[in-house]
C-alpha cells in the first residue's frame, strides 16, 4: 500500500497538505522545511520545483521560486537534496512542477529518479488528460507514482468524473477560476464541493488555492476530506526567524 493510500486509508478528515518551494527560504533549505513541516502535524508535503513560467501560481509561490531559481535550484539539485530523505521522514511527498521542465530532463528519467528516492507522486498542472492517457500514464504506473488532477467549479461533471478517473492518490479541487493565494468567498466554496460530493468520486478531495487559516482550513473540510495551504505558509516562512519556528507557529495556528 502507498503511502498516500496509507493516508486516506487511516484519516478520512481533515487532512492538511502543505505546499513549499523547493529551495526556499534559502538554497539548501529543503530538507530542513520538510523536517520542520512533519514536525509540525503535517499530513502530506507538496514540493514545488521553480519554473520562470508557473501559470496557475499566484504572486506569493512566484516570488519564492524566483527566489529558488535565482539561488540555483534545478531538478538535478533538488534531486540531490532528497537523497536518503526516507531516512528521516515518513510523510507521502508529491512533487508539483509544471511539464517543460520534466520533457526538459526527459520525464520517465524524470520518474525513475523520482521513485527511487521516494516520492510518491506528481501534481503537473499543464498536463493535458489526453496527453498522459497517450503517452505518459504507462510510465507513471511502471514506476508506482501518484498522479494528481485539478478540478475546478466550471469542470463540467461529466469532466471531473473523467478526471477523477485518471486520478490517483487524491483529486484535487481548485476552489475557484484563479491563481494561488487568492481569498475566497467560502460559501460558494462550500457548494462547488457539496456538489463534488454528490457525484461519490473515487478519490478522496483536498481543496487548494485561497486557504491560508484555521477560519479557511475547517470550512475547506466540512465538505472535503482535507485541504491544502501554499501560499500562506510561504509567507510566513519568508517573515519567521526561522524555519522551525516559523513553521511550528504557523501549523499550530491552522491546526488549533
Amino acid at each position: 500500500m502507498s503511502r498516500l493510500t496509507e493516508l486516506f486509508e487511516r484519516k478520512k478528515r481533515r487532512v492538511l497538505n502543505v505546499y513549499c518551494t523547493a529551495g526556499y527560504p534559502g538554497p539548501d533549505d529543503t530538507r530542513r522545511v520538510l523536517r520542520a513541516l512533519q514536525a509540525g502535524g503535517a499530513d502530506i508535503i507538496e514540493l514545488g520545483m521553480p519554473y520562470s513560467d508557473p501559470l496557475a501560481d499566484g504572486p506569493v509561490i512566484q516570488a519564492s521560486s524566483a527566489r529558488a531559481l535565482a539561488g540555483g535550484m534545478t531538478i538535478e539539485k533538488l534531486f540531490a537534496q532528497l537523497e536518503g530523505f526516507r531516512e528521516e521522514i515518513h510523510l507521502p511527498l508529491v512533487l508539483m512542477g509544471y511539464l517543460n521542465p520534466l520533457l526538459q530532463y526527459g520525464f520517465e528519467r524524470f520518474c525513475a529518479r523520482a521513485a527511487a528516492l521516494g516520492v510518491d507522486g506528481l501534481i503537473i498542472p499543464d498536463l493535458p488528460l489526453a496527453a498522459y492517457e497517450r503517452e505518459y500514464r504507462s510510465i507513471l504506473e511502471q514506476h508506482g507514482l501518484h498522479l494528481v488532477f485539478l478540478v475546478t467549479p466550471e469542470t463540467p461533471e461529466a469532466r471531473v468524473r473523467q478526471l477523477d478517473a485518471a486520478s490517483s492518490g487524491f483529486l484535487y479541487a481548485v476552489s475557484s477560476s484563479s491563481v494561488t493565494g487568492a481569498v475566497k468567498d467560502f460559501d460558494a466554496v462550500e457548494k462547488y464541493l457539496l456538489r463534488l460530493q454528490e457525484l461519490r468520486l473515487r478519490n478522496p478531495v483536498l481543496v487548494g488555492f485561497g486557504i491560508r487559516d484555521k477560519a479557511s482550513f475547517d470550512a475547506a473540510c466540512r465538505q472535503a476530506n482535507g485541504a491544502i495551504i501554499g501560499s500562506a505558509y510561504i509567507e510566513a516562512l519568508g517573515k519567521g526567524a526561522d524555519v522551525e519556528s516559523a513553521t511550528a507557529a504557523f501549523l499550530q495556528e491552522v491546526l488549533g
